[in-house]
């Protein structure tokens, strides 16, 4: 596997993303709108805690909502690629499958980090405050950043199952759903809390609460959460990379 190969491609990706205004807007523009809403929706809103907005509840939740997006944004391209006959056209290239999906993996997991630091941003700019520090905001951004390899596992594995990009809209809320709501914003109880425990979501939700909230770094769950994470974005993305191989070409 040629590293310059792949840093040629990741480059390529970029530039075709910021050619294109549709996908532009969905990389910059959604993350911001989102942040803007929920901040002058919930700004103000009392959330049961004393000197603490609804907003301020829910800025974790909204951090590992913008990394599950990405899983469509995955999903679409690659169906696109495949539609086009991209895909096949590579097998008689010098360039290797393991390159282009590597290359697609590192630029789609760049523009999921930089959505969150969008975010991130605007939420900082809009008043929202933590006790986590510099080192907890930190350790929020490795979260983050296994919780958008994952996504990107979930894109590939749901651009094995679509035929079209269209089909790949679809089937991606399938992913989606859960964690944008079970992962996110609402508190799991019961039922809930049994599903809760399959989406990487919620471990990177619990664990940036627990940091913002001030719980120390050396917290062993934080850690576990962490791992867990981690975990499962490994499996995934190895799943992924295996069955879009395997079979996303047909």
């Amino acid at each position: 596997m040629n590293v310059q190969k792949i840093l040629a491609l990741v480059k390529m990706e970029l530039k075709k993303v910021i050619r294109e205004p549709a996908v532009l807007f969905l990389m910059v523009l959604f993350p911001a709108m989102l942040t803007l809403f929920f901040g002058l929706g919930f700004a103000e809103m009392e959330s049961g805690i004393p000197e603490v907005s609804q907003f301020d509840v829910m800025v974790p939740g909204l951090y590992a909502f913008v990394c599950i997006f990405i899983i469509m944004t995955v999903a679409q391209s690659f169906s696109e690629d495949r539609e086009k006959g991209l895909l096949r056209r590579i097998n008689t290239t010098p360039l290797t499958s393991g390159e282009f999906m590597g290359s697609h993996v590192i630029s789609n997991t760049l523009i999921s980090v930089l959505q969150v630091v969008i975010v991130v941003v605007l939420s900082f700019l809009m008043g929202y405050r933590h006790s986590g520090g510099v080192g907890g905001l930190a350790i929020a951004f490795i979260f983050m950043s296994f919780l958008s390899v994952c996504s990107v596992g979930l894109g590939l594995i749901t651009a094995t199952i679509a035929k079209t990009p269209g089909a790949a809209t679809g089937i991606s809320f399938i992913f989606i759903m859960p964690q944008m709501f079970l992962g996110t914003y609402i508190i799991p109880a019961g039922t809930t809390q049994i599903i809760s425990m399959f989406l990487p979501s919620a471990y990177v939700t619990d664990g940036i609460t627990m940091i913002f909230n001030g719980a120390p770094l050396t917290n062993p769950v934080i850690w576990i959460k962490l791992v867990t994470v981690a975990l499962i974005s490994v499996v995934i993305i190895i799943v992924g990379i295996l069955l879009f191989k395997r079979y996303g070409n047909r």
